[in-house]
């Protein structure tokens, strides 16, 4: 086989990653004088590295992260120092994943809430876990069309079975009726067999006056907060801290 030829055949095998190195590598070879293993384990290894890429790629696009670039290390602890970043920091192992635990952010809007979930769940793709986030009310939403066109038992076990479900401002929008009654089957599904962040901007005090079912509502952190680490933001918001310190700096100046 001449290169044009060994090129096709790779790429007919799905060896892409082998493919767009080879001359490269054949040069390197020559070059080096390397023995034909050292070739074939770089080749190998552009291959693998090439997959994880896409995989990565792949994975990224099907949490459907709303603000995909959030990352801790992006995050403005300034406005926010009572935050235990140990515990972030800890949850961004993706541990808590492999245990099956659940996390709850509850705090007031505008405290950092959506960035920190999003960072962790990129965290937890990057460490090999699936992840879904969807804000509560499109959640909800989203399982309501798929009654409708009969997909409610498919659109039900991918909830179920993705290892880390995030869901995003629940008691930022008023939900259905049913909302109660739907997040507890999520919820009661996922229990013990894999993990749920929650954020929410009310108290857990107030959820049953959200959802309008504090039976549900009950039975429903019953299991979240079995194996549950809590989180709280807060008290003031990013914006209400700029414009004191903005206010700050004026009254020094």
């Amino acid at each position: 086989m001449n290169m044009t030829e060994l090129d096709h055949a790779m790429r007919k095998l799905r060896l892409g990653g082998m493919a767009s190195t080879l001359e490269v590598r054949l040069i390197e070879a020559q070059s080096e004088k390397q023995a034909p293993i050292d070739l074939i384990s770089a080749l190998v290894s552009d291959e693998l590295l090439r997959r994880q890429d896409r995989l990565l790629e792949r994975r990224l696009k099907k949490a459907r992260f709303r603000d995909p670039d959030k990352t801790l290390d992006g995050f403005d602890f300034g406005f926010a120092k009572k935050l235990n970043r140990k515990l972030l920091f800890e949850l961004a192992t993706a541990r808590f994943v492999e245990k099956c635990d659940d996390v709850l952010f509850l705090g007031p809007p505008g405290t950092g809430k959506s960035h920190l979930v999003q960072a962790i769940g990129t965290a937890a793709i990057h460490q090999g876990h699936q992840v879904y986030y969807r804000e509560a009310h499109l959640l909800i939403e989203e399982l309501m069309d798929a009654t409708l066109d009969e997909r409610r038992k498919k659109h039900m076990l991918d909830l179920q079975t993705v290892p880390l479900l995030i869901i995003d401002d629940l008691g930022m929008r008023k939900l259905p009726p049913t909302a109660a009654e739907d997040l507890l089957e999520i919820i009661m599904r996922r229990y013990e067999r894999a993990s749920t962040i929650l954020t929410s901007n009310r108290p857990i005090d107030d959820w049953g006056k959200i959802l309008g079912d504090n039976a549900a509502v009950t039975a429903m952190l019953d299991r979240l907060l079995h194996h549950a680490h809590i989180i709280k933001t807060g008290p003031k918001s990013r914006r209400t801290w700029e414009n004191a310190a903005l206010r700050d700096k004026g009254a020094e100046s």
